[in-house]
């Protein structure tokens, strides 16, 4: 099928661009009262993840409220460890919890390794949303990366630390190792999996890379990103890693499209650490979103303006706050349409 608009993968692929494309993280989400409606109908978040009709409807509603120049599926990045049988339960107010945690090699053991069939609501949902599309904007899929998932999977929940996550690389290397391979080998089969079923572009979220030393990260973090990036380097693929300012330069070397960036860089030493054979993603503060309009226009077009007319998605540093205003965050997709060099 060919795409009405292909913005953001030829920005991906370092071609020209009439104008920057954008798209949000976490634009399908409780910023949207359409999302807030459709949650209504579903048990909780994780029903409505998987249930293909109804993560489907809300992968959409940003193309059609927003306008952004891509739809991203509904999905979580801990349908992984459950896929690889680790289940996990999304607590409301509190977010993830697994029951049962990661503690010693034996436990490992016990994991399989997932197979593209162990996400069929995924990939459902992936053929779906494709097709309710109709080639008006690229598809994106994701994952999170492996120190991430391993993160949750030792944790049991989210932390400000994930110091039991970190005291078992310190103490459990080998066996981080193991789980940390069994869980890059389950995400490349769940990539690769999405692809055939239609998305048109990857991104890996490492959410927690900021939790890491620089040694650490290139050890437990950067080495399997490295092999997902190599396994699917037939498709654009986006890496972001949250805070992990101190990786920029080495993650210029990885095998992929586009790095994301958080709020917390500077986009002309980005450039400079990364290099120019790389598309930058971001990588406006979330929190600008609360300000009045015209604070917003202005922030969003020296954004714009500081990474300059060539190889950029447009994007916030991480995902919407629930609490935003649906037409301020309008208000800065537009005014990135808007804007030309």
């Amino acid at each position: 099928m060919i795409l009405k608009n292909d913005l953001i993968l030829r920005a991906a692929r370092g071609e020209k661009t009439e104008r920057t494309p954008v798209w949000l993280m976490r634009q399908a989400g409780r910023v949207l009262p359409e999302y807030r409606l459709v949650r209504a109908k579903m048990g909780g978040f994780k029903e409505l993840v998987e249930t293909p009709e109804f993560a489907c409807e809300v992968s959409i509603q940003p193309v059609d409220i927003l306008g952004v120049d891509a739809a991203i599926i509904f999905s979580d990045i801990l349908v992984i460890p459950e896929a690889m049988g680790l289940p996990y339960q999304m607590v409301e107010a509190k977010g993830p919890w697994f029951e049962k945690t990661i503690k010693s090699t034996a436990d490992i053991a016990q994991l399989k390794i997932a197979q593209p069939d162990d996400l069929h609501y995924v990939m459902d949902a992936i053929k779906l949303t494709k097709k309710e599309l109709n080639g008006r904007v690229p598809l994106i899929g994701f994952a999170g990366a492996p120190w991430t998932i391993f993160a949750y999977m030792i944790e049991g929940s989210g932390s400000k630390t994930f110091s039991q996550a970190k005291k078992f690389l310190y103490t459990q290397p080998e066996a981080a190792h193991q789980l940390l391979q069994k869980i890059t080998d389950s995400t490349i089969n769940y990539l690769k999996g999405q692809v055939i079923a239609g998305a048109d572009m990857l991104q890996l979220f490492d959410s927690w890379a900021g939790v890491l030393s620089p040694e650490q990260y290139n050890e437990f973090a950067l080495k399997y990103i490295s092999q997902i990036c190599d396994s699917l380097k037939d498709i654009p693929f986006t890496v972001f890693a949250k805070d992990a300012h101190f990786a920029r330069r080495a993650m210029g070397k990885l095998n992929c499209n586009t790095i994301g960036l958080d709020w917390t860089v500077d986009i002309k030493e980005s450039r400079e650490m990364i290099g120019n054979t790389k598309t930058l993603q971001g990588n406006m503060d979330p929190c600008l979103l609360y300000a009045d309009y015209g604070t917003i226009k202005n922030e969003t077009i020296k954004m714009l303006k500081a990474f300059g007319p060539d190889r950029h998605i447009a994007n916030l540093g991480h995902g919407l706050y629930p609490d935003l205003e649906k037409d301020k965050v309008k208000c800065f997709v537009d005014t990135i349409k808007e804007f030309r060099f």
